[in-house]
């Protein structure tokens, strides 16, 4: 029989993918009993193919690990000042990808895993919450993600009397790299630059000329694709991750200025000559015997994915360890639905977090999932806590999901859509920098440097002030 006394002590976190995962560390290390709930393996989704935590189903990148000068890369950096669990697998799993962090993605999960299981205060419950969670459980974090089980969407889509928007998020190829032609292919990373874990040549790059590039655009967009579903019909596309077609039918150079684009680099087997395009494979794992084609997220159906992407100079004889494919993400009109502590208006019992409160990206879904944990944990032990400052990153993106976007004025009609962290977000600085440390004027795009660093030092100091605030609170109680 149902209780009808909300238990707080223990939370409860639907979801095992970043976000869950990372939100139940959270919980755990604040002191907090929590029950992680994952319906893998008992049931699996369209994209996921392990029972592991955390299963990276698309890119195995975190994007830049650069904290002075990308948003993405300061949000890394505060994460790990906050403790995170993804960013400690992250740097412990990682592969070479130039300025970037890239990581083993079957190595990562099994680090997440090994991690919540040996946590004395995780229990981890391997069945699906098919609907709304239990009435006495009074403190929920629901992070499932954009493949959430048709049972539990519905409950919630009834509950917020809310349609849930929807796009598509897509997933590259990945080439063993022993069938790659390194005759024809070079190691090199754009303009050298050495990130975490790599050397300058990060990268395995194959060049194209002009008549190349124009066949493999025609094969591309002539290539079949697979059939919509029903339910798929009439989903947007997320801009941040178009499937290599559609760009491609946005216009015939669309892909050279994107992730074929030529710049910063140089065929060591033909250096006179400048390609006209270039596709990027990136390590997948940390043997790196696995490649996956840069930006090559895809809804060709299998055999036209083998027979267009083996036309790219270097790969005629690539054998795939996994082909692209294609999936619908959801996700809540947060602003509406969600207050300033993520919590659900219309039932405060439930908070959300991850991709499907309109964040997008790795590293995005796995800071709402720390940042709803430690709201969770703190409501949990009685005590309260202050939004991280809007001046970081973390702040940010969770003023953006709870209340920083504007609705547009037509009526019947949401915009609010998935953002990845970007520095648009940040409050603007106080005094913009006009002049360097020895007085020289700051000129083109000196500019724009200058305030991507005053930002990022803004933020960390920030975050410092706020993590030492909450220490002494904690110490305090």
């Amino acid at each position: 029989m149902i209780s009808n006394t909300l238990k707080t002590d223990t939370v409860h976190v639907i979801g095992g993918g970043l976000a869950g995962s990372e939100a139940a560390w959270q919980i755990a290390n604040a002191g907090v009993r929590v029950v992680l709930h994952e319906m893998r393996p008992l049931r699996m989704t369209e994209a996921h193919r392990t029972e592991g935590l955390a299963e990276l189903v698309c890119s195995n990148s975190f994007r830049s690990d650069d904290a002075a000068n990308n948003a993405v890369g300061l949000l890394h950096a505060e994460m790990r000042r906050l403790g995170s669990l993804i960013m400690r697998s992250a740097d412990a799993n990682q592969v070479p990808a130039g300025g970037a962090l890239a990581v083993d993605r079957d190595g990562f999960s099994a680090a997440v895993t090994r991690a919540l299981h040996d946590h004395p205060l995780i229990e981890i419950d391997r069945s699906e919450i098919a609907g709304l969670p239990p009435a006495e459980w009074g403190n929920v974090i629901v992070a499932t993600g954009p493949l959430t089980s048709a049972p539990l969407a519905d409950a919630i889509r009834e509950l917020t009397d809310e349609n849930a928007l929807a796009f598509f998020d897509a997933i590259a190829p990945i080439v063993h790299k022993d069938s790659i032609d390194m005759s024809v292919a070079w190691f090199q990373s754009r303009y050298d630059k050495v990130g975490p874990g790599g050397t300058g040549a990060d990268y395995i790059n194959c060049p194209m000329t002009k008549e190349q590039y124009d066949a493999f655009v025609a094969a591309l967009l002539a290539g079949d694709k697979v059939d919509f579903k029903d339910w798929e019909t009439n989903t947007p596309y997320f801009d941040g991750c178009l499937p290599v077609e559609v760009m491609a039918e946005r216009g015939h150079e669309t892909l050279r200025h994107g992730p074929m684009k030529p710049v910063g680099l140089t065929n060591p087997h033909n250096p006179m000559v400048k390609p006209y395009a270039i596709v990027q494979l990136r390590q997948d794992n940390k043997l790196g015997t696995l490649y996956n084609i840069v930006g090559f997220q895809t809804k060709l159906n299998y055999g036209a994915q083998q027979r267009v992407f083996r036309t790219i100079p270097g790969l005629e004889n690539a054998e795939f360890a996994r082909l692209g494919g294609l999936h619908r993400n959801t996700f809540l009109n947060s602003p509406k639905l969600l207050d300033g502590q993520l919590r659900l208006r219309a039932q405060p019992r439930l908070r959300f977090a991850g991709q499907m409160t309109g964040c997008e990206g790795y590293v995005e879904s796995a800071s709402i999932g720390l940042i709803a944990g430690l709201y969770a944990a703190a409501n949990a032990r009685g005590q309260s806590l202050e939004p991280p400052p809007a001046t970081t990153a973390l702040g940010s993106l969770l003023g953006h999901i709870t209340g920083g976007h504007i609705e547009t004025i037509e009526a019947g009609t949401r915009s609010f859509q998935p953002m990845n962290i970007n520095f648009g977000l940040f409050p603007p600085l106080a005094s913009v920098p006009t002049k360097k440390a020895d007085g020289s004027r700051l000129r083109g795009n000196e500019k724009t440097v200058a305030k991507k660093q005053a930002l990022s030092a803004r933020a960390l100091s920030d975050l410092d002030r706020w993590i030492a605030d909450r220490l002494r609170v904690a110490a305090a109680a």
